[in-house]
């Protein structure tokens, strides 16, 4: 018992000190098995292809596979729980979009939350949407559109893939700041939604470039504006709606990569390194030029500042349009 007493202070101070070398030791060795990265959406959208992207060049570059777990449900509140609650030893990691800094506004009772849970990695990459309006729609321009609309309060209607979507998000910002009513139409996904602009149900949706380029080339729907601050390089003849009256509207999608907290931070500063290397790559900044989409790098901390921003600029846009689907 004696012993004990002498020794064991001395044992904990060892074995506080092993911990201590024992992170960065772990971190250097990772990883030595399969590495899950979870899509808390359904498989063919633009947050599950860009990850098998990411996720190979992960592959190649660190000799473990990347594997993709889609985990969708309940506006991405599913997945994301799943990634929250997982061993923060780098093994666990999410696909995010800004998807995710809506949802912290707009469900504050979910079993996690974003800044405090997770910890930021990476950016991925961002694209640009089209404001399409069906042919029937007599506005040519957006300044025909807005007058179109405050004309005839409430009578226009925009479509979306569902409450909090970024599509939903970019009307509702939309709305906001050109002063206008239109209402909106939600449905279960942006294939549907298309289709009733494009049948014209409904007169007006915010959708991916990628996505409507088609339709908007095929003459099924009219480009009126993107929504970046400058113009996207696979629509340039198209105007934003920052210089078509809406002076610093701007709703892109882009995703990023997070991990649990406390992972440690050698782990985030070699994914962040080797994503960085990969979106760098000129195959692929040439292929996603092509759709419309472009590769963001920032540092894991540059990242969480964005994250936060973000965050407050959606959620004065949800209590301004007073959304509430808790």
């Amino acid at each position: 018992m004696r012993n004990w007493i002498k020794f064991g202070p001395m044992a904990a101070l060892a074995m506080a000190f092993a911990a201590m070398l024992a992170s960065p030791a772990a971190a250097q060795s990772w990883p030595t098995k399969p590495v899950k990265i979870v899509v808390p959406f359904g498989p063919g959208g633009p947050a599950d292809v860009y990850a098998r992207i990411v996720g190979q060049g992960l592959t190649e570059a660190l000799g473990q596979q990347f594997i993709i777990e889609n985990k969708p449900g309940a506006g991405a509140l599913i997945g994301t729980e799943i990634v929250a609650k997982a061993p923060p030893d780098g093994y666990t990691l999410l696909m995010m979009s800004n998807t995710h800094t809506v949802n912290e506004t707009l469900f504050a009772k979910k079993p996690y939350q974003l800044m405090r849970d997770l910890v930021p990695v990476a950016p991925v990459n961002s694209s640009d949407l089209a404001m399409v309006v069906h042919p029937s729609v007599p506005a040519k321009t957006l300044q025909e559109f807005i007058a179109l609309a405050k004309a005839q309060p409430g009578k226009l209607s925009y479509a979306s893939s569902g409450p909090g979507t970024p599509y939903h998000m970019a009307g509702e910002l939309f709305k906001s700041m050109s002063g206008t009513d239109i209402l909106h139409v939600p449905h279960k996904g942006s294939a549907e939604a298309r289709n009733d602009v494009m049948g014209g149900h409904v007169q007006m949706m915010f959708d991916a470039v990628t996505a409507m380029k088609g339709s908007i080339d095929a003459g099924e729907v009219r480009a009126l504006a993107t929504t970046g601050l400058q113009r996207s390089a696979v629509m340039p003849n198209v105007p934003t709606v920052n210089e078509s009256g809406v002076p610093g509207y701007e709703a892109t999608i882009w995703l990023g990569i997070m991990a649990p907290k406390d992972t440690p931070k050698e782990i985030v500063d070699r994914l962040n390194a080797e994503i960085a290397r990969i979106i760098a790559r000129p195959a692929i900044r040439d292929a996603w030029a092509k759709q419309g989409a472009v590769p963001m790098t920032m540092t894991p901390e540059q990242f969480g500042a964005f994250l936060t921003k973000d965050i407050d600029k959606w959620a004065k846009v949800i209590k301004t349009a007073g959304i509430d689907i808790q």
